[in-house]
């Protein structure tokens, strides 16, 4: 594990965009797992600046997301294709088709879980995969448990997390009680895993997950096992 810690979230937004990019300078090809919430949003900015700069180029590359809400369609002004394509995808020239985000209104959610996990294994697997993490330790909707969840699955979302998300809503009980998420396998197989966290008060998850005991109750912490892993922590 590479484990850099930054003064504030701007510099962790340059740092996190730098390695991202050079995954794409290095293969065009890349396929890249993407993350939402407010933390990668810095990191997309720094994504586009590069593209509108001529630094970088996106055209051959695909995307993955990690999860979606349950039951908000991809036009939903909170679902996370919808933030996808307002906050980066549409300001870079990665094809649109070529962008994949889990189907939360999937008359089968099980069978969309299987189906997404095909699709990471049909192109190839992930080369380079974002996350954040939740004060719970959760990494995509993966919320503490018994245990660790292999596939893409659907989840109920813990209150930590509903709270966290209800920010970005009307009100709290606007948020959805159940998403669809990528699983630990998937996660766990992509060649290079780069998590950001910024503010004081994830400090304190940061350490339990990656100075801590490996344990589903704090999800993100199977990431010590990865071979390649770099967390970029700001406290600012």
């Amino acid at each position: 594990m590479k484990f850099i810690e930054v003064e504030n979230y701007e510099k962790l937004s340059r740092i996190a965009s730098g390695i991202i990019c050079a995954q794409v300078i290095v293969k065009p090809c890349s396929v890249l797992g993407l993350a939402t919430g407010s933390s990668p949003l810095g990191t997309y900015k720094n994504m586009i600046e590069a593209y509108e700069n001529g630094d970088v180029d996106f055209s051959k590359v695909k995307s993955v997301n990690l999860d979606e809400y349950v039951g908000l369609t991809g036009d939903h002004e909170q679902s996370y294709r919808r933030f996808m394509n307002d906050n980066l995808f549409s300001k870079i020239n990665i094809p649109m088709e070529e962008t994949h985000v889990p189907n939360g209104c999937a008359t089968d959610i099980e069978k969309e879980g299987k189906d997404y996990d095909a699709l990471i294994k049909s192109l190839g697997g992930i080369d380079l995969q974002l996350l954040g993490i939740g004060l719970d330790g959760h990494i995509g909707f993966n919320e503490p448990d018994s245990f660790f969840t292999a596939g893409t699955h659907k989840v109920e979302l813990d209150e930590s997390t509903i709270e966290a998300n209800a920010r970005f809503f009307q009100s709290k009980d606007e948020v959805p009680r159940f998403a669809i998420t990528m699983g630990m396998e998937g996660i766990m197989q992509a060649k290079k895993v780069l998590l950001i966290a910024n503010g004081a008060a994830k400090k304190e998850i940061v350490e339990k997950a990656f100075y801590g005991p490996i344990t589903p109750e704090v999800p993100a912490s199977i990431l010590q096992l990865h071979p390649d892993l770099t967390v970029i922590y700001s406290k600012n």
